[in-house]
């Protein structure tokens, strides 16, 4: 997958079979559309192409309003090259940019800039200057300006659409297991290790505390959570606490991992956190005893749910 920061540098492409979005979390509903994408490419001899854009649009069109997001440009990438896609634009997202017209945007950028003779998009999906684009209007277009469109419908999981805002719901709400239903691949986080106060390692359980990369990243509901830790390259059965640890007397959130069976050196190290399970909310302990005594009970708890 070729990656091109900007419209300004990718090359006009003879056969561009297209779509565009943000694409945050690349869940299963995007999955759908990039498989399509793909595999009308392959059909007709062309390329596939994907224009999102960074920021995510919501940031600059309404900086007031808080927005988490599913995943980094970085991120995105790496989820974006396990789909077989050809080309990945990520184009700037401006409030200039924003006020681009529906027929400006498939005419200059979709047509003369990429070369789409084939678009594909998602379920009610809209663009240009005041999300006046729809699939009426690339219908009408299409003819006029040599392409066509196909609109893949919304993909069920239990018979509820998957949307990035549904993820970000589910995790806000602890329920990591849906999210990854919906997601297809688990819900991550990721940045260095700093130091914390180093309460585990003096009863047995030493943490990683993880400093994110992505100030935007949605941190999950607070809980004590099953997943794996991904440090270069390999995976380690592992479980985070996620918030605050009142039993020490910490109210500021934090993301706390233990590496279950495994003893590393993780300072200023990059370390990522597959989120699977949560196993129970956070609890206020009457001692480190007590503490111990039920984080060797999340331990065996996730061994038994995840070591399979």
């Amino acid at each position: 997958m070729k990656v091109h920061f900007g419209l300004h540098d990718f090359q006009t492409l003879d056969c561009a079979v297209a779509t565009t979005g943000t694409f945050d979390g690349v869940h299963q509903g995007h999955q759908k559309i990039l498989s399509q994408l793909v595999k009308k490419a392959a059909k007709v001899g062309g390329e596939s192409v994907l224009l999102t854009f960074d920021p995510h649009p919501r940031k600059v069109l309404q900086p007031d309003v808080e927005l988490s997001l599913l995943s980094s440009v970085k991120e995105k990438i790496l989820l974006l090259e396990k789909t077989g896609l050809d080309h990945l634009i990520i184009q700037p997202f401006t409030k200039e940019f924003s006020r681009t017209p529906s027929l400006e945007f498939i005419r200059e950028i979709m047509v003369n800039t990429i070369g789409v003779k084939h678009l594909v998009i998602g379920y009610d999906h809209h663009f240009g200057r005041n999300r006046e684009g729809s699939f009426e209007h690339l219908k009408e277009f299409g003819p006029i300006y040599g392409f066509d469109v196909e609109e893949i419908q919304a993909l069920d999981i239990d018979q509820v659409n998957v949307s990035s805002t549904k993820i970000r719901k589910a995790l806000s709400s602890g329920q990591v297991d849906l999210a990854l239903e919906y997601l297809g691949h688990p819900y991550s986080l990721q940045g260095e290790v700093v130091e914390g106060d180093k309460i585990g390692r003096t009863i047995g359980f030493p943490t990683a505390n993880i400093k994110l990369d992505f100030v935007d990243k949605l941190i999950p509901a607070d809980g004590v959570y099953a997943g794996w830790a991904v440090h270069d390259g390999t995976r380690y059965l592992a479980m985070a606490n996620i918030g605050r640890r009142p039993t020490v007397g910490s109210v500021k959130r934090s993301i706390e991992v233990h590496l279950i069976d495994a003893s590393l050196e993780l300072y200023s190290q990059k370390l990522t956190f597959e989120l699977h399970l949560k196993i129970r909310d956070i609890v206020h302990f009457d001692g480190l005893d007590a503490l111990t005594e039920q984080l060797n009970l999340d331990k065996m708890q996730t061994q038994h749910l995840l070591a399979r």
